[in-house]
């Protein structure tokens, strides 16, 4: 099968190096990278990818300029080879740049050609009854050039199944943790800080990682419902998954936050992930940090001030980080804002920037590598 793995724009590279890593040849796209695969392939990636959104089944590609073209050519697919009779098959639509520009319409179209195509392959009139397993659908226009998918994940790949508690604005589990792996963070011997930690995504994410504990561990997949999925073999991943969890590492992960009752709710996340014992969590305010050690890694998702009230607040933070990072400048530093005049307040320019969306939102990763 060809297989697609979604993700934020910006971190097509970090996903593209996880699936070299796990074994595949890609082909990367603006928010997609491209595999081939079979079944276990599709277990394998929605459990083990930490920066992918989802996992989709490429089953139709060709040009499609009319309505009429766009239906001769869905239905001229082999939905029986997919789709079970009693099937609930919705049909998500998107179009750019492309002749067909209504969602609607092709959304109706492509429902219309499926029901069609099954209705003439199971010999059946009228409606299909959709009262069985759900196959979500996507049919996607890029300049004329379509892309029928069929998505294996169900909810996000975001959302991992541990954190129950949240803050006013968390960052998406996968979001966090490809970060971190666009930093030279080694768990084994370097101390790691999040020091504007809320609800400990970013520490939780980085433990499990140090510990290989796979992402998708305690979550359901869409694809456990297909009636041509074999289950026994996530059964058996899960199994080796466990297997491969590294439990005799000695972790320095450091979390801290000025609110106490983020604390709390970061400290029941990181029980429910697995990881509590690994990260060290204490109420403290930035300007009040003594960062000790050589060296490490520091990430940091501090306010954003989205509202101008609270713009002058958030800039005193960046200059209280900018005063105590200084003291540990053989520590590499990370931090996600969408502020542009960050740098101004922080009080030094980032040797790189890496522009990033955070859900809708534009922002820039500043990076400061460490100097020796």
């Amino acid at each position: 099968m060809k297989l697609i793995a979604t993700m934020s724009s910006g971190f097509e590279s970090v996903t593209a190096k996880e699936l070299q890593n796990l074994g595949y040849k890609t082909r990367t796209e603006n928010g997609k990278v491209y595999f081939d695969g079979e079944n276990e392939d599709i277990a394998k990636t929605n459990l083990w990818l930490r920066s992918a959104d989802r996992i989709k089944v490429l089953i139709g590609t060709f040009k499609a300029t009319s309505f009429e073209e766009l239906f001769d050519k869905v239905y001229a697919i082999d939905w029986d080879n997919w789709l079970p009779l009693n099937a609930a098959f919705p049909i998500k639509a998107r179009t750019v740049k492309s002749k067909l520009h209504s969602e609607r319409d092709i959304q109706a179209i492509t429902k219309k050609a499926i029901v069609n195509k099954m209705a003439d392959v199971f010999m059946r009139r009228g409606r299909l009854p959709e009262t069985g397993a759900k196959f979500q659908i996507e049919t996607r226009i890029h300049k004329d050039m379509v892309e029928v998918t069929l998505d294996t994940t169900g909810d996000s790949l975001y959302k991992r199944g541990y954190r129950v508690e949240h803050g006013a604005a968390p960052l998406k589990e996968n979001f966090a943790a490809a970060m971190i792996l666009l930093t030279v963070w080694h768990p084994e011997d370097d101390p790691f800080l999040d020091p504007t930690t809320g609800s400990g995504t970013i520490a939780i994410e980085a433990a499990r990682l140090a510990r290989n504990i796979a992402p998708g561990i305690l979550r359901h997949f869409l694809f456990e419902d297909f009636d041509w999925f074999d289950n026994k073999i996530l059964d058996n991943l899960k199994e080796e998954a466990k297997a491969g969890v590294k439990k005799d590492l000695d972790l320095d992960i450091f979390a801290s936050d000025i609110d106490g009752s983020m604390i709390d709710v970061a400290k029941l996340n990181a029980h429910d992930a697995g990881v509590l014992h690994d990260i060290q969590f204490k109420q403290i305010a930035v300007k009040d940090l003594k960062i000790e050690g050589d060296y490490g890694t520091i990430i940091s998702n501090p306010p954003y001030g989205q509202r101008m009230s609270d713009m002058e607040g958030v800039r005193k933070l960046y200059k209280e980080m900018g005063e105590v990072f200084s003291t540990a400048p053989t520590w590499n530093k990370y931090i996600l804002t969408s502020d542009t005049e960050f740098e101004k307040y922080y009080g030094e320019l980032a040797t790189k920037k890496r522009k990033l969306y955070n859900g809708s939102l534009r922002t820039d990763l500043y990076q400061y590598w460490a100097k020796h």
